[in-house]
């Protein structure tokens, strides 16, 4: 009697999360103890449930980073003025990566003293925001220069000199990141959030920026063309 009812009680656990299981509840796991040949198949059920899991939150990953690519896309497709698109970028981009701050800087190659020159911010709270930038200056300018993201996290506001108001909470993380056409910078975009930057957010900002180097060369030549 003793040992039918262990193996009902073993039986119910695992028959319980199989079909919280089928109604997509994957947070569950079998915790019953066990021994023999239902001990393994508890452990294959549970490392079933796990792959199960991991699977889905990467798929939901996939999607998302999808959906919010083509979304940009849509939004900027059709724009002439770098200013809209600075704007419409920030104001979409930074509550989309729980950011609290952001820059651009746009570099216009057809100056003969070519400068990072402030295009659009987001959520600034006065103190000190840089309009121009040298090549090699401060975060967004070595950015610029090594055409390479850069990640700091748990950054106290005193740690480095940064190119502009992001950094003013006690401890933040910044990114900047460049965005580039055919090998040449356009532009660079810094963004500061209270909490580390998830592996999607920056995969998703590393893709963003790819598409975007090709919208600002084609704003850019229009502008020369209209000038």
């Amino acid at each position: 009697n003793l040992l039918a009812a262990n193996l009902t009680t073993q039986v119910r656990a695992i028959a319980e999360v199989a079909t919280a299981v089928t109604k997509g509840d994957l947070t569950r796991s079998i915790q019953v103890d066990a021994r023999g040949e239902v001990a393994e198949l508890k452990d294959n059920l549970n490392t079933m449930i796990s792959n199960l899991r991991d699977t889905t939150e990467s798929n939901r990953e996939q999607d998302w980073l999808k959906t919010n690519l083509a979304k940009f896309g849509s939004m900027l497709q059709g724009q002439r003025e770098l200013s809209t698109v600075g704007q419409i970028l920030l104001s979409e981009l930074t509550p989309l990566v729980q950011a609290y701050q952001g820059t651009i800087y746009h570099l216009d190659s057809g100056e003969q003293n070519t400068k990072l020159k402030l295009l659009s911010s987001y959520a600034h709270a006065g103190g000190r925001l840089v309009e121009t930038i040298e090549l090699g200056e401060g975060l967004a300018g070595q950015c610029a220069v090594e055409k390479k993201s850069i990640l700091l996290t748990d950054v106290p506001p005193d740690f480095v000199t940064i190119s502009s108001s992001l950094g003013q909470a006690t401890r933040v993380s910044i990114v900047v990141l460049p965005v580039l056409f055919e090998g040449q910078t356009k532009a660079v975009i810094e963004l500061a959030t209270l909490q580390p930057f998830s592996p999607v957010n920056l995969a998703f900002l590393d893709q963003l920026t790819l598409s975007l180097g090709a919208v600002f060369n084609t704003i850019e030549a229009t502008m020369r063309t209209e000038g």
